[in-house]
């Protein structure tokens, strides 16, 4: 099984419709003392949670993640398994320092089952700093792999499902602590407090908590004032409503866009599977990172998907440009040689033509999903090859997908929606191997042939080329139409009216020529792309070089950490610069 695309219990992971169904990932977190009297109302609510969220995404695979700790995680697990949702176990330690939580062989063995149910089981790496020798007993070192498997879970999941009390606590990695994290990015005594601050300042897709209040097996065990037992709530960080009896809006709209995707994905299957590109083969991925046919599986539907529709874009603003070269042809036509109703069924007929095609654009979103998917694919692109070279972003709360397009539009958030769950088990278990650092640079920087240094350098000679035509045609026009009015001024009472009016019509036919090729570069954002490319060739030629000239494979990763930290702020850049050029009645106004 696999943490990215999936089926939902059994069978091929990497092709097929159902294995580009994006997972909707439900994180768990909970207390271990739940009260005997309430659990038997905890699992009615939690299976109807997680019945109606299967029921209500069917084109997407709802997978449950959770530790497996006694209690609230195994209660969950236990629901999953018997809606026979798949069941992902990120373990805070190595297993066999794990179960020594568990006092009982009854508790083993219930904790063993879970596992063997289990489509996926990652041991989480112990903590910076700790050992296995310091984490096996209770302490505060112990703790700390508790905080990672927090941290971790709210950090892979579109849903934390906490059964809590609602009260604030100060045990790290506890209950409170997680949903703490999931809203403020920040864990007292885990992260530095530094690496909240701009998430935290901006609206964040990545806060939805599902509150199901519970009581503790202990004296002071009542829910938190206000809250009573077996009460449920969307609980986010909005300002005026943090709880709510339905799924919030702006979270509703993340979640349509990433359906969206997946419904998308999986209608191309198969033609996906034939056509799509891919970033790595079956041979190299036995020898590098496991996860990376996960982030793969991802990043091919989301490019195939781009082309698809970038093809579409383009001829849309390809026909809506003739259209209307050819209806000012008819119109000077009209206007200068000839008026038959001939010309205005023309002109009517390409309006109708240009109009007719950007309605169907608009109301397939061709241009938005262009953007967005390819966008997405990018992003992937950076996360592919950032797992497979080892590059971590050095803090112990943020993987690849944490900032990029954070400070853009929040509807944009569910691309990290998508690449937070295509990467889970590259997260969970960072390889820092020699060879899948060279494959890396060999595959994504390249040379000046391959790779996207290859890429960037081939693009920016293409696109120049198309400029310096478009260059060249304003400038035939202004030389044909200055001397076509130097005639005109000197000579011009001399021409014969049969002579002169062509003269005019072919001048007015030179100048229209002329317009509607810049608008043809303006909506294409001719000039603006050619920058981007000429930034990130130099960009990446820099990499190589720096690469090339450092002696440790450390230096080597710290490049292509600041290498792709530049590639996801150009493509942020670069969807919101496009964007602006959407294809709409404003747009054919402006062509027109």
């Amino acid at each position: 099984m696999t943490a990215g695309f999936e089926a939902p219990v059994t069978g091929d992971r990497r092709g097929g419709r159902r294995g580009y169904a994006v997972p909707l990932v439900i994180a768990v977190t909970g207390h271990r003392d739940l009260r005997p009297d309430e659990i038997p109302r905890l699992r009615k609510l939690v299976r109807d949670f997680l019945g109606a969220t299967r029921d209500a995404y069917p084109g997407r695979v709802v997978a449950v993640m959770s530790a497996l700790a006694e209690g609230a995680d195994r209660l969950v697990a236990e629901e999953a398994i018997t809606l026979r949702l798949p069941l992902h176990v990120p373990l805070p330690m190595p297993r066999d320092l794990y179960v020594q939580d568990f006092a009982t062989e009854q508790s083993r063995a219930q904790f063993d089952a879970l596992c063997r149910a289990a489509a996926e089981i990652y041991e989480l790496p112990i903590t910076p700093g700790n050992t296995s020798a310091s984490v096996a007993d209770p302490g505060p070192n112990r703790e700390r792999q508790y905080a990672q498997a927090g941290v971790f879970l709210c950090a892979h999941c579109h849903i934390l499902l906490a059964l809590w009390d609602g009260k604030d606590g100060d045990g790290l990695g506890g209950t409170a602590q997680v949903v703490r994290f999931h809203h403020t990015d920040y864990m007292p005594g885990y992260t530095p407090r530094t690496a909240a601050g701009r998430l935290t300042l901006a609206d964040d897709e990545s806060d939805l908590v599902y509150h199901v209040v519970c009581s503790r097996d202990r004296p002071d065990g009542a829910p938190a004032e206000g809250l009573a037992p077996f009460e449920t709530s969307w609980y986010t960080t909005d300002e005026d409503r943090p709880r709510s009896d339905r799924l919030p809006d702006r979270h509703a709209r993340i979640f349509e866009r990433a359906n969206e995707f997946s419904r998308d994905a999986q209608a191309h299957a198969e033609t996906i599977d034939r056509e799509r590109y891919s970033l790595l083969e079956l041979e190299q991925a036995a020898r590098l990172a496991p996860g990376l046919l996960d982030i793969n599986q991802v990043f091919c539907a989301a490019d195939w998907l781009a082309i698809r529709y970038q093809k579409r874009v383009q001829l849309t603003v390809r026909v809506m440009h003739v259209s209307a070269l050819l209806t000012g042809f008819a119109y000077i036509s009209y206007t200068d040689l000839r008026r038959t109703g001939l010309l205005i069924m023309m002109i009517l007929g390409l309006m109708g033509a240009a109009a007719g095609l950007s309605f169907f654009a608009n109301r397939g979103a061709w241009h938005r999903k262009y953007l967005d998917y390819r966008t997405l694919a990018e992003g992937l692109r950076v996360q592919f090859y950032w797992a497979a070279a080892g590059v971590t972003s050095g803090n112990v709360s943020k993987f690849a997908h944490d900032n990029f397009l954070q400070m853009q539009d929040p509807d944009l958030g569910w691309i990290r929606n998508v690449m937070r769950v295509a990467g889970i088990e590259c997260d969970a278990a960072p390889q820092r191997t020699t060879e899948g650092l060279e494959f890396a640079i060999r595959e994504w920087i390249g040379d000046d042939g391959s790779g996207q240094l290859g890429y960037y350098r081939r693009k920016t000679t293409e696109r120049l080329v198309r400029q310096a035509t478009t260059r060249r045609i304003a400038r035939l026009g202004l030389v044909a139409t200055a001397l076509a009015l130097l005639i005109l001024l000197f000579v011009g009472s001399w021409i014969p009216e049969d002579v002169a009016s062509p003269v005019v019509y072919l001048m007015g036919c030179v100048l229209l020529m002329v317009g509607v090729r810049q608008s043809y570069a303006s909506s294409t954002a001719e000039s603006e792309v050619i920058k981007q490319y000429e930034f990130m060739r130099r960009t990446f030629h820099n990499a190589r070089r720096r690469i090339d000239a450092a002696e440790a494979d450390g230096d080597r990763r710290h490049v292509l950490k600041l290498l792709g930290d530049a590639a996801l702020e150009e493509h942020a850049e670069w969807i919101l610069m496009h964007r602006e050029r959407a294809i709409d009645e404003h747009e054919a106004a402006r062509i027109g």
